[in-house]
């Protein structure tokens, strides 16, 4: 049998529509002003669906197929669009129209809902022609950027940020009609490190896309935990993903390093390590878009961008956070941080140091 639809024991099954049942409520007060009654919340045997709204049993049944096989973000978007039928079929009262017609993809829309009936959500469609081909430049410039010459490489990679940031000026000056996609990027934790809001901060500020930490529920160990969501546009999300993996990663090897350098064996300032190299990166960033400016080349965000994230996210809550501990690794992985050079691999792999799979169409 497939590991990924491997029978769930009782308890986790039962600890999944509790999760379920706790993610309904959530979104019942956040997008639909709770004005919808509790439904019944059930997994089925069945395969031939992820999840349906059954009107006369006044249930939301979910496939266990389903969701043993996706993320929880995937089962939470499926969750939002039996919802909208639900307050379609019981709220707004309209049973005159085909399951998605007109009235369920208002209700989607005005709550950026997926309100497709073609099954798992997904991303609108590839870039077009015009885009395709300015990706296609900033992929090559990236690619110049792992170049041995630490000038022609720094010049490169800044070359690649000033092409990105005109291209999305260009675009909301246009008021180009752009589509929104949103992704879940790297893996669902129980506690969210310092050096993970910092590279989060780096997506926000220099890759234009609008981040936010989520709750999601981890079936198979039966608890909770948060995953980092980026909505932009297509190709902003699979730059920003391509950014936080080879961040990701690049810390961890840098860590390696400074390991093997400073005759460290274990693990203890590996946090700190990474949240300086983090911080160094995001400074550096921070002073080569002052120097964009002077040239008058100014990213004050696209409204569009801001409406759509709002209607998905409209209920937003801010959580303050402690100072971070500047210790003497923290302090080693600033200054590593503040030599990194973003560039696009060439080995074939997705995100990591020496990967490419940048950009998808057009990044080639």
């Amino acid at each position: 049998m497939d590991p990924k639809l491997e029978a769930l024991s009782a308890d986790l099954a039962a600890a999944a529509v509790r999760a379920l049942s706790d993610d309904w409520r959530n979104l019942n007060y956040a997008l639909f002003q709770d004005r919808m009654r509790p439904p019944g919340l059930r997994l089925s045997e069945a395969s031939g669906f992820l999840a349906r709204w059954m009107r006369t049993e006044r249930a939301i049944e979910v496939s266990r197929a389903f969701l043993l096989a996706h993320p929880w973000g995937v089962v939470q978007e499926v969750l939002k669009h039996e919802m909208a039928h639900q307050f379609v079929d019981e709220v707004i009262g309209v049973r005159d129209e085909t399951a998605h017609g007109p009235v369920f993809q208002r209700v989607c829309a005005d709550r950026g809902i997926d309100g497709g009936a073609t099954g798992v959500p997904e991303s609108t469609g590839g870039p077009d022609a015009a885009t395709a081909s300015a990706l296609d430049k900033i992929a090559k410039l990236l690619a110049l950027a792992n170049s041995p010459n630490e000038h022609e490489a720094q010049t490169a990679m800044n070359t690649a940020q000033k092409l990105m940031l005109k291209y999305n000026l260009d675009a909301v000056r246009a008021k180009a009609a752009r589509g929104y996609s949103y992704k879940h990027l790297g893996e669902p934790s129980g506690r969210v490190e310092e050096s993970s809001r910092y590279l989060a901060a780096i997506l926000s500020e220099h890759f234009f896309v609008q981040c936010i930490w989520v709750n999601v529920w981890r079936v198979r160990e039966g608890r909770g935990g948060s995953v980092l969501e980026v909505v932009g546009t297509p190709e902003n999300v699979s730059m920003a993903e391509y950014v936080h993996s080879f961040l990701d990663h690049t810390a961890d090897a840098r860590w390696t390093l400074h390991k093997r350098e400073q005759r460290i064996t274990g693990d203890r300032d590996r946090r700190a390590f990474r949240t300086g190299v983090m911080m160094g990166f995001l400074e550096k960033l921070r002073a080569e878009r002052k120097g964009q400016k002077e040239t008058g080349l100014v990213w004050a965000g696209d409204p569009a961008l801001d409406d759509y994230y709002h209607r998905r996210y409209p209920r937003i809550r801010s959580i303050s956070r402690s100072a971070v501990t500047r210790t003497a690794a923290h302090a080693e992985g600033h200054q590593a941080g503040k030599s990194l050079v973003l560039h696009k691999g060439v080995d074939g792999g997705r995100g990591r140091p020496g990967g490419g799979g940048l950009l998808g169409p057009g990044g080639g």
